[in-house]
C-alpha cells in the first residue's frame, strides 16, 4: 500500500525529506508567531474567537468569527460585548455587559482618584437568554477584569463554522487533513 510512497522517499533522498519537514515546521512556527504577535498587540490571549452557541442572537450567530481587544486603559461599559472565561471553565463565553460597578480600593491608606485605578465588577447576560449569567460564574458573584478575555471590536459572519463542524464531526477533520495530504502528493508528481 505504501510501497510507492517509500520508493518516492528513497528516490528523493534524506536531504530533500528533511528540507520538506523544515519547511512545514517553518510554516507552523510562522502561524504561531503571528497568533502570539496579534495577541500582544490586542492585549489578549485570544484575539480571535468563534461563537459556539446561539445565546447572543440576533447580534451574533453560531459560527461568527469575532475580533477582540483588551486595552488596559479602557473601562467596560453597559452594552459592551465581552468574551470572558471563569475559573474552571475551558470555553470562553460571549455575552453583553448588563451592569458595571466601580469599587474604590483603599489599599495602603489612600483612595484612587483615577477610575482606572478602581476595581470594576461586571455582570453579563446573553441577548437571547432570559436571565443574567450569575449561574455561569461558578460561585462568583461578579466578573472582574482578570476574567475578561476581550471586548468585541468586529466580526465576520459564519466563517468560524468550519471550526465548529470539525469539532462536532471529528471525521470531517481527518477527511480534510487527508484531502490536503493527497493534494500535496498530486502536486509533487
Amino acid at each position: 500500500m505504501f510501497a510507492d510512497e517509500l520508493k518516492t522517499l528513497r528516490r528523493l533522498g534524506v536531504r530533500h525529506v528533511l528540507l520538506q519537514i523544515l519547511n512545514f515546521a517553518s510554516v507552523l512556527a510562522t502561524g504561531l508567531m503571528m497568533w502570539k504577535g496579534l495577541g500582544l498587540i490586542c492585549n489578549t490571549e485570544s484575539p480571535i474567537v468563534v461563537v459556539l452557541s446561539g445565546s447572543m442572537e440576533p447580534a451574533f450567530y453560531r459560527g461568527d468569527l469575532l475580533f477582540l481587544t483588551n486595552p488596559a486603559s479602557e473601562r467596560y461599559h453597559t452594552g459592551d460585548i465581552t468574551v470572558y472565561r471563569v475559573p474552571g471553565a475551558d470555553i470562553p463565553i460571549v455575552h453583553r455587559v448588563l451592569e458595571t460597578h466601580d469599587v474604590i480600593s483603599k489599599d495602603k491608606g489612600y483612595v484612587s482618584a483615577s477610575p482606572l485605578g478602581q476595581k470594576q465588577l461586571i455582570l453579563t447576560k446573553g441577548d437571547n437568554n432570559p436571565v443574567d449569567d450569575i449561574d455561569l460564574y461558578q460561585g462568583l458573584e461578579w466578573l472582574e477584569r482578570k476574567h475578561i478575555v476581550g471586548k468585541v471590536r468586529g466580526f465576520v459572519p459564519y466563517v468560524g463554522y468550519v471550526t465548529i463542524a470539525m469539532n462536532d464531526f471529528p471525521q470531517l477533520k481527518y477527511a480534510i487533513l487527508g484531502g490536503l495530504g493527497l493534494m500535496a502528493l498530486v502536486q509533487r508528481e
